[in-house]
């Protein structure tokens, strides 16, 4: 059993950091010192099969009922846990890379953002976690959660996305396949397989829909991820080229290893491509990348910016993660779009 002491409540306003009154300070503690925090109904309803093991990058956890605190350490994670609607089991969560999709602003409004960027591992450890769930390796650095051994020996579960592993070889193939299998994993720890299933389920028969269109049939594309000095772009082996394989285009640098990887422009240049996607993130926007191929001298005579044939696509859709989907079908209307007109 934990030692009983005061945790704070969801706040009710987005993005706001984990704090309290007072007031909520003192009613917490009436309340909360009656013993330690107990899990929703919902998860005790669904309670069945546990013990479960989750397995990644070498770091394998036992939980032994279902998880009911977890802090998500990434967008990536974070949107993982609202996809399988178990936000009213996160103690927290941290570090957006843009804006949480319309469909999930309230579920994810109702949970505490404990930091802006990565939580100290003692702001993390005082929400009592019972499972750090990261999407990126950082998240288990030392300036962060701490290392998955060291949580583990705190009584605190810890899963780290299989495309996020330390060491290259143990990361999966990126695929549709890969993305599932992990929200298998994270729906196992919330006893809610079924909802794994069905979301699998779902996303299949997007891209079924998707196969059939080909919007991208014929287009060579651009994938540019960051960078001005040399382009950071889209490779033939991660989120990018899975979007880009969806909807029927060519990734002009689908011959580069990796998900990114860092071009010339010289490249870009001779591969004059049809269409360039531009990935928009918080820290390297759209508007940002479009004003740079427009105002250099050489980029601006590609035929994509002459003719502003710009594709925009969210960071968090490009990722191998849950709105991988998202974006496909993001890019596929654009790309029909731009046809259209």
């Amino acid at each position: 059993m934990r030692p009983c002491r005061s945790v704070s409540t969801h706040p009710t306003t987005s993005r706001r950091p984990l704090a309290a009154t007072a007031a909520l300070a003192l009613a917490l503690l009436t309340s909360a010192c009656a013993g330690a925090p107990q899990p929703p109904a919902s998860a005790a309803a669904e309670a069945t099969g546990f013990p479960v093991e989750i397995t990644s990058c070498g770091h394998t956890s036992t939980i032994a009922s279902p998880v009911h605190r977890a802090v998500t350490m990434n967008q990536g994670a974070t949107e993982v846990a609202l996809a399988l609607g178990v936000e009213d089991r996160l103690a927290g969560t941290a570090y957006l890379d843009d804006a949480v999709p319309q469909r999930w602003a309230a579920a994810y409004d109702a949970v505490p953002v404990l930091s802006p960027e990565y939580p100290t591992r003692e702001e993390l450890l005082a929400v009592e976690p019972d499972l750090v769930y990261g999407a990126y390796a950082s998240a288990f650095d030392p300036g962060a959660a701490g290392s998955r051994a060291e949580l583990e020996r705190t009584g605190t579960a810890a899963y780290l996305s299989p495309f996020g592993c330390e060491e290259q070889n143990l990361r999966p193939d990126a695929s549709f396949e890969a993305v599932w299998d992990e929200v298998d994993s994270v729906a196992a720890a919330f006893g809610v397989p079924e909802r794994a299933e069905a979301l699998r389920a779902e996303q299949q028969q997007r891209l079924a829909g998707l196969a059939a269109e080909e919007a991208g049939a014929g287009l060579d594309v651009l994938w540019y991820d960051s960078g001005d000095r040399a382009p950071y772009v889209g490779a033939g082996a991660g989120g990018p080229q899975l979007v880009l394989d969806a909807v029927g285009a060519r990734n002009v640098f689908a011959d580069q290893p990796g998900s990114w990887v860092e071009a010339s422009w010289e490249e870009v240049v001779a591969a004059d491509p049809d269409v360039v996607v531009l990935a928009d993130a918080s820290w390297s926007s759209a508007e940002e990348k479009i004003a740079y191929l427009e105002a250099d001298p050489v980029l601006s005579t590609l035929r994509a910016v002459r003719e502003q044939r710009f594709v925009t696509v969210a960071f968090s859709e490009s990722t191998a993660g849950v709105r991988l989907v998202d974006g496909a079908v993001s890019v596929a209307a654009q790309l029909a779009g731009l046809d259209a007109s």
